[in-house]
């Protein structure tokens, strides 16, 4: 199936209707396309010449602060497994790409109806064995037609190419390891990722000998990344791991504090000793 058809039934019927301010013939019609569609209207009306000041003056670069806390305010929901509050933020993260469409229609560049029908398209063209006669058995087998489709459709020159340089670093490290052990350039088992951890370690040991900080950091780097490669190799994402675990530390330094102040005291006041006793009794607790 070639990227530009496919069957009509898959088309939302939204992106057949104009946007117009009389909602009640596209609400009967589907209440879903109808609900949409008004509030498009309502992001043209809050960028109209008589609008929000605030809404008309934002652009793409304005926004993209907006668009990354949005998806992270998301991810804390999802944590957080409270059904409002995931689609409270999912709500947000829609008025980011609402604005970022109204903005570039305005311009005549796209609009709201070509994002969708790109990715409708995209969606289609990269299941080929849902869509298509290919026939797969696997998750992974899945996994490689997609970036093998990708790679084409972008005719990039790397497999590296399109992974965003602003990434989380954790989150980037993954990505790249990631598509560099879809070509075959990884290591052959978790027990050889172990046995490089070992030698990196000692290269940052020799490093710190030597009393260089640039070298230390640079090999610091290096067992990083064997780390976020290790975690990836036992299914895991470093960025999440280490989200999950400060999430813990934050969680147990806070019960710390309760447990101080019960006591009369603080932090500057404590010895290393009291300080792990502390620390212990939290961690028991919680176990517990």
């Amino acid at each position: 199936m070639e990227l530009g058809e496919y069957p009509r039934h898959v088309r939302c019927t939204f992106l057949e209707l104009p946007v117009s301010k009389d909602y009640s013939a596209d609400m009967q019609k589907d209440d879903t396309c109808g609900e949409l569609l008004e509030f498009l209207e309502i992001i043209r009306r809050l960028r109209a010449p008589d609008g929000c000041p605030w809404d008309r003056e934002q652009t793409h670069e304005s926004l993209k602060s907006y668009v990354i806390e949005e998806a992270y305010e998301l991810v804390d929901a999802i944590d957080s497994g409270d059904d409002e509050q995931i689609k409270e933020e999912l709500g947000d993260v829609f008025l980011q790409i609402a604005l970022h469409c109204q903005i570039a229609s305005e311009r005549d560049a796209f609009s709201f109806k070509d994002v969708v029908d790109g990715i409708s398209r995209k969606m289609i063209y990269r299941h080929p064995h849902v869509f298509g006669e290919v026939t797969v058995s696997s998750a992974k087998e899945v996994e490689a037609n997609w970036s093998r489709l990708k790679q084409a459709e972008r005719k990039t020159s790397s497999v590296l190419d399109g992974i965003p340089k602003d990434l989380p670093g954790l989150l980037r490290a993954h990505r790249m390891s990631e598509r560099a052990s879809k070509v075959g350039f990884d290591w052959p088992d978790v027990k050889s990722i172990f046995k490089k951890f070992e030698e990196e370690l000692e290269e940052v040991k020799e490093a710190y000998r030597h009393g260089s900080v640039k070298e230390v950091q640079e090999e610091l780097g290096d067992l990083l990344f064997v780390i976020v490669n290790l975690i990836r190799r036992l299914g895991g994402n470093a960025e999440e791991v280490m989200r999950q675990t400060t999430m813990k530390f934050s969680r147990r330094f806070r019960e710390m504090e309760k447990i101080l102040s019960a006591r009369h005291r603080s932090f500057p006041e404590l010895g290393i000793d009291e300080m792990d006793e502390v620390w212990e009794t939290v961690k028991k607790k919680e176990r517990a």
